[in-house]
């Protein structure tokens, strides 16, 4: 049996799906009840879950457990907190990394001896570069500000923590590092300091869908690795299946995408059905925020065999649109 805790999560739902249609037993938490009708359609138990509550973890199987994927956790994104107004620091340690050691106590008391969770590509933000390939072995190097600050510093906690599992009680702990994931997702908006803001994905496809003019601030060849969430999934599955698994590991398509490919893509896929479609604007006077960034998948290639099936943007964006024209968890998140 695999147990996926945090399965209410967009990566959560996709990657249950992925491990039932690879034939797993799966048993599932999370805190939203209306998942549970979700999961009883697949045949899959629901277990209502608190991460940061230990006598919660009693619920869970004691025995024939093959390892553990441990999603739920607080983000930026979820999180409606004005930093100049409130400060939640307590809340990031108290979920990320107290619920993280919950999550091990009750895998070190039986005997189970993976769990495989994740962290933030931010842990590297000073090495980002539009030429370097970022590897694991790259030096932590982050930002102390900002509303994703504590969170980075949270989850690098939760990992050391997994570390000093895998040494201290002879554990084979591993960390998937991703960037941006695209997928059908309950973030096409999210908290930006505490304030609900639409992404720019949402953006550039709202503008397409009505071929408005899409308009690309600053350098348009910035380029960015990002993730496919099926391709995650997927990922997660070979990964606790090996044996080879350990330690850190970068997990996107292996291929970046420009500000300008990104723009091009989703004129072209969500413009309208009668043919007409968005012009491109550029605006490089206008600072993005964002730099470029890059990062290796040799060690996922060699560890567990992973090879993303969607390396390109336009690969992404065709398979997003379908499941999002058919309605695909569309009741799950509410949108």
């Amino acid at each position: 049996m695999i147990i996926v805790i945090g399965a209410t999560s967009f990566i959560g739902v996709h990657t249950v799906t992925e491990l039932v249609n690879q034939g797993c037993e799966v048993l599932v938490t999370g805190r939203k009840n209306r998942f549970k009708e979700h999961y009883d359609a697949l045949g899959v138990k629901y277990v209502n879950l608190d991460l940061d509550n230990e006598a919660d973890f009693d619920q869970l199987p004691k025995t024939d457990v093959e390892g553990v994927i441990l999603l739920a956790g607080l983000l930026p994104a979820n999180a409606p907190v004005n930093l100049d107004e409130d400060e939640n620091a307590a809340d990031y340690f108290r979920i990320n990394v107290i619920g993280t050691i919950n999550c091990l106590e009750y895998c070190r008391k039986n005997g189970i001896k993976r769990v495989i969770s994740t962290c933030s590509y931010a842990d590297v933000r000073g090495a980002w570069s539009a030429t370097k390939r970022i590897t694991e072995e790259e030096p932590r190097d982050f930002i102390y500000t900002g509303d994703h600050a504590v969170y980075v510093i949270s989850k690098n906690a939760a990992n050391d923590v997994m570390e000093y599992y895998n040494q201290q009680h002879g554990m084979k702990n591993a960390v998937f590092r991703f960037p941006t994931v695209f997928g059908v997702t309950p973030h096409m908006s999210l908290f930006v300091n505490g304030e609900m803001k639409k992404s720019g994905f949402q953006i550039f496809m709202e503008k397409a869908e009505k071929a408005e003019d899409i308009t690309v601030f600053g350098n348009p060849k910035m380029i960015r690795d990002v993730g496919y969430v099926k391709d995650i999934a997927h990922a997660f599955y070979l990964a606790i299946k090996s044996e080879n698994t350990y330690g850190l590991y970068n997990m996107t398509a292996g291929n970046g995408v420009t500000l300008q490919e990104q723009a091009e893509v989703m004129r072209d896929v969500f413009g309208p059905a009668d043919g007409r479609r968005s012009k491109i604007l550029y605006k490089p006077e206008v600072q993005n925020n964002t730099p470029s960034y890059l990062f290796s998948m040799e060690k996922a290639k060699r560890d567990f065999g992973f090879e993303p099936k969607f390396k390109t943007y336009r690969q992404m964006m065709e398979d997003f649109k379908k499941d999002w024209d058919n309605n695909l968890y569309r009741d799950l998140f509410k949108y």
